[in-house]
This record gives structure tokens, sequence and C-alpha cells, in this order.
């Protein structure tokens, strides 16, 4: 009898929804003829409250019994997306009014606004430490068992990159699929290419329209196809599978290969070519990718408005959270902001934040002006060289023509002046390649793009439509002061090709976003860095190397940088990682990767700053350093993490339970107060950031080390390594104990970090290194940062 009731209770309010749905039929959502527009929201529910009645979540959000209990007269909703595995909850397109009235609902837990995100736009492998045959690649079988998801544009599935010649059988715990579109049957998929999905429905409901065309008018594709490239860039850059004779129309010759090269492809299509990723379908991308059974999740997007949300109303925080909380590793990109302070974004302390450093490699070209100097630059430009020996005028349109002028912005350069000249452009407002295209179509022989202070002495290669080059801050004020004081300035540009060994290397590139963390300062970012400065990788079919839709070319690899390509060497190695230790967590990986990080150049210097050249970088530059996948393989110690863990740290940085519960999906209750207030700096992250609040001098943090070494027995001794600024600002760090021994029965050690400084006003940050050394190769590194919060 029980049964038959429900079953008459779910008949009636289908009923009810069908007769409502009638009476609403092409009204607007807030039924007042049009007036009222409409915005895309996701929100969170408590899913619990769903009645029995209803079959799945999806039925009970669209029927009148959810409508009802926000509004009674409300129109039914139709969700764009339904959320169930990393997040509870949907996301709908609704207006204003009628979502406050849904945020009323007694099941919903919290609502946001969805948004725009940007993404973050070979040897690299070898520069991080792998070898053939030889230790993680070779230990690992180069993760050809576990499957690495990415969030980003799509794929090209035609690619070498993405082949599965000699490859086993799909992992048989995958639950993924291959769905089906434009252009792409659902054979596109294979033992390497193993998934791929499309989420549009936040993009169509943004920009108004469901067509297979990019709001730029270029094309794009209603499928997982890639029309941007910059998803099959990092997906290959990630597991692309071992391709012989690539290059980039001749530059960086050699084997091409992902940094795990037998690693499974999971592709989820949640950015849109011109048109950016709305958090909405990143969410979604996120709740199939975990529910398909991915190992690794790589995400080259953030920033946006977004940049320094909570985490609560943060949709790439909360999707990670579920899917770290799931075992999964989530690796996102820092952003390209840099060198700016406080520019990192993605700051949840369960993500890996990942910064950019170069490589060993580069791609020179010189400037030779008319009166024998010579300057260094670099470039990709793969087309007829300007003559031998053939100087050509000069010109700088910034010097009369004005700020658009100075920018080579589109129809800012006047033809007369710089016809068959080489002209100075600077850097910034437009894209790089844009304006050799606006130098080349207004009839310029070449250009010469130079940076600004913003930039300083980080350079880029890009492949020019035209003979360019890209030169340093200081080389551009030379070139434009010559350009400027010489009665006719001719010069030549000369191009190089591809050089190795490359030093000092690594640098951190000057685009990569810089610390200290703008929302939780206890907690350090970016991770640390990974090569992110001219990757080669695959490249669609749809779009030439620049992008641009006028340039016809097209390429199977192209060469790109920006922390979106740092981003997916994380990933690989985190996959390496996971093949080697299944066991290990996400926090683990994480640990083991930021340990055994390096802080010295291949001159056995220290990491220095690309934008200035001869500074030192810092942690807040690199975080622990750039990875070395020689040494992460045993790091021998990890700082481990789990839920409870990080439940303990919101409630230490103020969230409420009901915030914390958005994230968690699950109940929490926070820790009682005791008389030693809970800060941010507690959580067991491999990192120290400890932060001085106005006359509080004295702070100690705890952190618990667990042996993952191949000795069951081991004892650790702790060394600080501080920096000269420490001791003239007064500050000291103690460790006790000083010893962590080991054995069979004892795998985790605790110990107290105690920071303390000299009373008065606040001094500039200082950094340091913790060192816990066994003695047999194991030296487990923590970046140590001492900050101030009042002004200086």
């Amino acid at each position: 009898m029980a049964t038959r009731r429900r079953l008459l209770l779910f008949l009636l309010l289908v009923l009810t929804a069908t007769t409502l749905l009638s009476q609403t039929a092409g009204a607007t959502d807030a039924d007042d003829g049009g007036r009222q527009a409409k915005k895309t929201y996701i929100f969170r529910v408590d899913h619990r409250a769903k009645p029995s009645v209803f079959p799945t979540h999806a039925h009970w959000y669209s029927s009148a019994a959810f409508a009802s209990g926000a509004d009674a007269d409300g129109p039914l909703l139709e969700p764009l997306h339904v959320y169930d595995t990393v997040f509870h909850g949907f996301s709908a397109s609704v207006s204003a009014p009628r979502a406050d009235a849904l945020r009323r609902h007694p099941a919903v837990l919290a609502a946001f606004e969805d948004r725009v995100r940007p993404l973050h736009t070979t040897r690299s492998p070898q520069f991080m430490g792998l070898r053939a045959r030889l230790g993680l690649w070779s230990l690992a079988d180069y993760g050809s068992d576990v499957i690495v998801g990415v969030l980003d544009t799509g794929v090209w599935p035609e690619r070498r990159s993405l082949s599965d010649r000699n490859l086993p059988p799909v992992p048989a715990r995958w639950r993924g699929g291959c769905d089906a579109g434009a252009a792409f049957p659902a054979s596109s998929c294979n033992r390497k290419l193993v998934g791929a999905r499309f989420f549009s429905q936040g993009h169509a409901a943004h920009y108004g329209d469901t067509a297979a065309v990019a709001s730029n008018g270029s094309v794009e594709y209603m499928s997982p196809r890639d029309a941007d490239g910059h998803g099959t860039h990092t997906a290959t850059t990630a597991a692309g599978s071992v391709s012989y004779a690539a290059s980039m129309e001749g530059y960086a010759p050699g084997v091409a290969k992902g940094v795990a090269p037998k690693a499974r492809v999971a592709a989820y299509k949640v950015c849109w070519k011109g048109a950016g990723c709305l958090d909405s379908d990143i969410l979604a991308g996120f709740d199939r990718a975990v529910a398909d059974g991915v190992d690794v999740i790589s995400v080259s997007i953030g920033g946006g408005n977004g940049a320094t949300s909570p985490f609560y109303i943060d949709p790439i925080a909360i999707g990670a959270y579920g899917a770290v909380s799931r075992g999964v590793f989530v690796a996102t990109s820092a952003g390209n902001e840099g060198p700016a302070a406080m520019s990192v974004t993605n700051l949840a302390p369960w993500l890996a934040t990942v910064g950019a450093g170069t490589i060993d490699r580069s791609f020179p070209a010189e400037i030779v002006l008319g009166d024998g100097r010579r300057m260094a630059g670099v470039s990709l430009y793969s087309g007829k060289p300007l003559a031998n020996n053939t100087m050509l005028s000069l010109y700088y349109p910034g010097r009369s023509g004005g700020l658009s002028a100075s920018l080579c912005m589109e129809n800012s350069i006047e033809p007369s002046l710089v016809a068959g000249k080489i002209v100075i452009c600077d850097r910034g407002s437009s894209p790089r390649v844009a304006k050799g295209m606006v130098v080349k179509e207004a009839g310029g022989a070449a250009m010469v793009l130079a940076n600004g202070e913003a930039n300083g002495e980080g350079l880029v290669g890009d492949a020019h439509v035209l003979p360019a080059c890209s030169v340093g801050e200081s080389e551009g004020d030379t070139l434009k002061a010559y350009a400027a004081n010489t009665t006719n300035p001719t010069a030549t540009i000369v191009f190089r090709g591809t050089i190795v060994g490359v030093k000092p290397a690594p640098l951190v590139a000057s685009f990569s976003a810089r610390g200290p963390n703008g929302l939780v300062p206890e907690i350090l970012k970016p991770d640390f860095i990974a090569p992110g400065v001219n990757i080669l990788a695959a490249w669609t079919g749809a779009t030439g190397p620049t992008g641009l839709e006028s340039d016809p070319r097209r390429t199977e690899f192209n060469i790109l940088s920006g922390t979106s390509m740092a981003c997916p060497h994380a990933s690989g190695a985190a996959a390496l990682l996971r093949s080697a230790h299944p066991g290990w967590s996400p926090a683990a990986i994480r640990s083991a990767l930021m340990t055994t990080a390096i802080v010295t150049d291949n001159r056995g210097g220290a990491v220095s700053d690309e934008a200035e050249h001869g500074r030192a970088a810092t942690p807040f530059d690199y975080g622990a350093g750039h990875i070395t996948l020689s040494k992460a393989l045993d790091p021998g110690l990890v700082y481990d993490i789990g839920d409870e863990d990080y439940v303990v740290f919101m409630c230490s940085i103020g969230y409420e339970a009901n915030a914390i519960e958005v994230i968690t999906h699950k109940p929490v209750s926070c820790p009682a107060a005791t008389n030693r207030k809970l800060s941010g700096s507690d959580l067991n992250y491999p990192s120290i950031s400890v932060v001085f609040h106005g006359s509080n001098q004295s702070r100690t943090v705890i952190r618990t080390a667990t042996n993952v070494g191949a000795e069951a027995s081991a004892t650790y001794k702790a060394r600080v390594e501080m920096s000269g600024a420490a001791a003239s600002s007064g500050v000291s760090v103690a460790v006790k104990p000083e010893k962590l021994v080991f054995s069979p029965a004892v795998k985790k050690q605790s110990f107290a970090v105690t920071v303390e400084a000299p009373a008065g006003p606040a001094a500039a940050p200082v950094y340091g290194h913790l060192v816990w050394s066994d003695g047999r190769g194991h030296d487990v590194r923590s970046p140590i940062v001492v900050t101030w919060l009042q002004p200086m």
C-alpha cells in the first residue's frame, strides 16, 4: 500500500507539472512579457532533502514540487546541468528575482552567479629529470594504467600524439564515454583517447545561442573537437604519445612526448573558442570526470572575476574538492598576470597550483643595427627570412602616433610611414601575433616587439606571420633610442633556429603569477613551478599556429608559453606518481612534488627571476621550487592531508559550517574553542607560511610527517636555512624535536616549528627552508615564509 500511495503521489505531481508547463509555455521566467533579463546561476542543494517519490534529483529539480518550494506561482525550472558527484545541485538560467526566490528555498544551501573564466595561455620531460627506461618512467610504465582528465577546449583526435599504438586495453574500471557531435564520431576515441565529452549549456545560456560558431565568428564545433588548439596542446603535454620527427615548422625538432606518454586521456570540453569557460560548464566537467573514473584532472583555467572569491563560491575550488575527496589529484595553473605581486589564482589548499619556468631550450633571433650593434631576441618565425646583409629602415610609430600606434593596434599605423620598414611595436593590450598582422597589412617588412616595464626581460617565442622577434625591456629601450636619435636608422633580423643547453635554466617566467596568496596568506601559492615557456605539443587542425583567423598555415605541433603549459606538466607528473604509488593520496603526491623541488639552476646558482635578470627568485615566485621527477619518486617523507584536516582549516579561517558544507556536501562541525587559536598555518601543508598580525610576534605551527621511504626504520635530522634578511630582521626559527625516528611501528611523527620576531614595526618578508635529512639521499625541503600584515 505504501508503494502504491507513493506512485499515486508521483503521478499527481507529474500531472500538476504538465498543467503548469502548459500554462507557462511561451512566457518568460518572470512571467512579465520578457522584461526580466535572465542570467545563469549555480544552486547548491541539500540532496538529502529530495522526496523519495522522485527517482532522481533531476526529476525533483524540474518538478512543480521544487518550484513551489521557492515561489508558489513560479514556473518550472529547466536545469542546464545537474550535478551529483563532486557537487549536489544544478545550474539554471533565471531572472534575478527568481534567483532570489530560489535562494530562500529550504533545500537550497547556496547560489552564485555563473562567471566566465579565461584559459591560462619536446624537451621538457627530460628537463624535469625523466629518462627513458630509467627511474619514474620505467617504474610507472610511462603511466599506462592512469587516466588524465583534461578540462579545456577539447581535442583534435587524429594527431599522432593521441595514437593508441602499442597501448594495452583501456583499464576495466573506466566508466567514461565518447560523445558524438559535429565532426566528431564516437569512433574518434581509442585506447589512448579513452573519453571525450563537451559541455555547452552554460556557454549557450550566457551568449544566447547554441550555434557551432564562436563568438568572434570563427569556426567552432558543437562536439569535443578542438577548434582553439589550447586543449589539444595541454592534453598532449601531460600525456601525449611518442611522436617522431616532430617540430613546429622546423623549430624544436626531435621526438615529442608527454610527461606520462602512455597515460590515457579523457577530454572534457568546457571552454569555447573566443568565449572562455563558464563556471557552470567547468563544474559539470568536474562532476562528469570524477564519475567517469579519472585519476588526475588538469585544469589550465582560472582567474577572471573569481580570482580571489571565497572557496565556497568558487566552482573550481568546489569541484576540485569533490574530486580530491575521492582520491583524484587536481592540478591548476597559477595564472599569467606576473610579475605583479599577489597575482596568483586558484588558491585552495587542496589544489596543486602551478607556476611557469623556462627550460634550457631557446629560439634566438638577433637584431643587427646599422651602427654594428647586436641585440638578442627570440622568435619562431619560419617563413622567408630577410635577405642577408640587407639593412632596412627602422621605424617606431609611438614617437609621433600616440599610444595606439606605439602598441600597433588595429588601424593605428599609417601605411605610408611603415612601408618596407622594420617596425618597432610595444607589447601589451593586444595579442603579440596580432600586432605583426597589423604591421604586415600596413605594408611593413618586419617587426620587433619590445617589452615594457610590466614584462621586463621575459621573452616567449611566437610563430609570427612576418619576419619578427621579441626583445626585453632594456634592449627595446636601446632600440627605440637608436631609432629616435639616428638620422637614418637601419637594422636587420637574423633567425638562429633552435638552441639547447641554454644557461641559466630554469628561470621563473616573467608572466608567471606570483604570491602572496591574496585570500589566505597562511597558505603559500603557487605550490611550485614547472616548464611553461616555449613548450612543443600537438595542435588543432582548425587554425594556424598564431590562432589568428587570417593565418592560413596548419601545423601538427605548436609551441606555446603560459602557466597553461606548466599545469599539464604537473598533471603528467602526478599520473606517473599515481602509477608508481597507487596508495598515495592527492596530498601525498603534491607533497612529493613540493619537497623534492629544486631551487637552483643548471649553473648551480639560485633560481632567478626572468623579469629582473640577476634577482634571486623567492618562494612567492616559485613556491617550493621547480619540480624534478628524478627525486619525487622517492621523497622519503610526505605531509598528508585528509578531508577532516581541510574542514578544520576552513573553520580556522572563519568559514561558517553551512558555508563549508557547500564545499564538502556533507554536514560538518568546527572544533570547540581552545586556548590556542587555530590558524590557516596549522594545515599540514608542505610549505610553512607564518603571518604576524599586530603585536603578535611569535607563532608555533605543527606538522606531521609520514615515512614513505623504502626503509621502515629511518632517522631524520632537521636543518633550518634562512636568508640573510632573517638575521638582520631578528627573525628566528626553532624546530622541536630536532630528530624524527621512524620504525615499522611508527610511520608518522609530529614536530613543532616556532617562528619569533622582535617587537616593532612590520618588516619586509623573510624567506628560508626547513630540511629534514636522513643522510641517505633524502632531503625533504619545505619553504618558510614570514610576513607582516600591517602596513610597512
